[in-house]
C-alpha cells in the first residue's frame, strides 16, 4: 500500500488555523504536520527534507533557491496572501513544481486600523498615560498633548491602504499630502490629497506613514539623510514592510530627536529577536506585526489553504495557482 503523501505547514504562530476550517479530509489523506514556531535555515530544512507539499503563512519561512535545491521530494508549494517576499519562486519555475496562493482577506482594512491605532497611540502617548495610572499616578506635563485637526499628514503610498489612511485623516481634519515614485497630482486628487515631493513630505507633515511596496526603488528608502528633514515633533508609521526603513539609523534618529517618535509593526528579522534593542527604544511604539492578525484573514487563509491542498491531493485545478512576474 502506498503512503500517504507528507505536507507540512509552517508558520502557525498563533496556532489558529485549525480554528476557522475542517481539516478532515487533510488528515485522512496526508501526514500532515503544523509547525507553530519559528523556523529557518537547518530547522527549517529539517522539518519540510521529507515533504511532497509545503504551504506557508504569509512570509514566516524564507525558501531560497539554495534550500529549494534541497528538497528532490516536494511536489507543490502554497503561501497565504497574494505575495511573498522570501519566497525564490524562479527555483520552483526551473524545476516545474506548481506554486499557488490564497486571497488574502480583509487585511487591507486590518492595516488601516492598525496604522491609525499607532499614530492615535503614539500622538496621544497612551502607553507612557497607561504605566503613569497603573504606577499610582495621574496626569503629568506628557499629558498636555497637541491635536491632529488642523495638522498635515503625509501618506507615502496612496494605494488601496493608503487611500483608506488618508480618507480618516480627512475625517479628523489633517490636512493630506501624498508622494510615491510614481504619485501625479491628478492621481492625488482623487482622495482630496495634495501630492508633494518627498522632501516637502518629510519637513512638513507631523504624521508621515509608509505604504509603498518594498522594491529596488524603495528599499532603504529613509534612512539618516531623510530622517534628519523630519519635525522635531513629528510621528513616523510604518505597517508596510520594515525593508523600507534603515531601522538602525531610525533609532539614532530617534536619540536625536527627529522625528520626535516613530510607531512600527514590521522588523527585519521576525519574530524580533528577545534582545533586540528595538523593543526598549525610547520614543519607539512597537507591535508584534498585527496589520494582518484578525480573525477574518485567518478564515480565509485556513479555508484557502485546505480546499488547495485537497483540490492538489486530488489531482484537480487549484483555486488560486501562482506564477510569479
Amino acid at each position: 500500500m502506498a503512503s500517504l503523501p507528507s505536507i507540512v505547514i509552517l508558520g502557525d504562530y498563533e496556532r489558529a488555523l485549525k480554528r476557522f476550517s475542517n481539516w478532515g479530509v487533510l488528515d485522512q489523506k496526508a501526514n500532515l504536520t503544523i509547525h507553530h514556531e519559528p523556523l529557518r535555515g537547518e530547522a527549517l530544512y529539517e522539518a519540510v527534507k521529507d515533504a511532497d507539499a509545503i504551504a506557508i503563512v504569509r512570509d514566516r519561512a524564507p525558501f531560497d533557491e539554495a534550500i529549494i535545491a534541497r528538497l528532490p521530494k516536494l511536489k507543490f508549494l502554497m503561501f497565504t496572501g497574494e505575495r511573498n517576499g522570501t519566497l525564490e519562486a524562479s527555483a520552483l519555475v526551473a524545476r516545474n513544481i506548481p506554486m499557488a496562493c490564497t486571497p488574502g482577506g480583509p487585511s487591507k482594512e486590518t492595516t488601516t486600523e492598525l496604522t491609525w491605532a499607532l499614530i492615535l497611540g503614539a500622538s496621544k502617548r497612551l502607553v507612557e498615560q497607561n504605566k503613569l495610572i497603573s504606577s499610582g499616578g495621574w496626569r503629568d506635563q506628557l499629558s498636555v498633548l497637541p491635536m491632529l485637526s488642523g495638522e498635515r499628514l503625509g501618506v507615502m503610498g496612496l494605494g488601496s491602504i493608503g487611500s483608506r489612511v488618508a480618507r480618516v485623516g480627512a475625517a479628523l481634519g489633517m490636512e493630506v499630502v501624498t508622494w510615491s515614485p510614481r504619485m501625479t497630482p491628478e492621481r492625488a486628487a482623487v482622495e482630496n490629497a495634495k501630492s508633494v515631493n518627498l522632501e516637502e513630505l518629510l519637513k512638513t507633515s507631523k504624521i508621515v506613514t509608509m505604504h509603498l511596496v518594498a522594491g529596488p526603488g524603495t528599499k532603504g528608502l529613509i534612512s539618516a539623510d531623510q530622517l534628519a528633514l523630519m519635525r522635531p515633533d513629528s510621528i513616523l508609521i510604518n505597517t508596510s514592510r520594515a525593508a523600507l526603513i534603515n531601522m538602525n539609523d531610525l533609532q539614532k534618529a530617534l536619540a536625536l530627536g527627529k522625528p520626535g517618535q516613530a510607531a512600527v509593526d514590521v522588523f527585519d528579522v521576525e519574530p524580533l529577536p528577545e534582545k533586540d534593542p528595538l523593543r526598549n527604544t525610547p520614543n519607539l511604539l512597537v507591535t508584534p506585526h498585527l496589520g494582518f492578525i484578525a480573525e477574518p484573514i485567518f478564515a480565509t487563509f485556513s479555508k484557502g489553504i485546505t480546499e488547495t491542498l485537497e483540490a492538489w491531493l486530488d489531482g484537480k485545478p487549484v483555486p488560486h495557482p501562482f506564477t510569479p512576474k
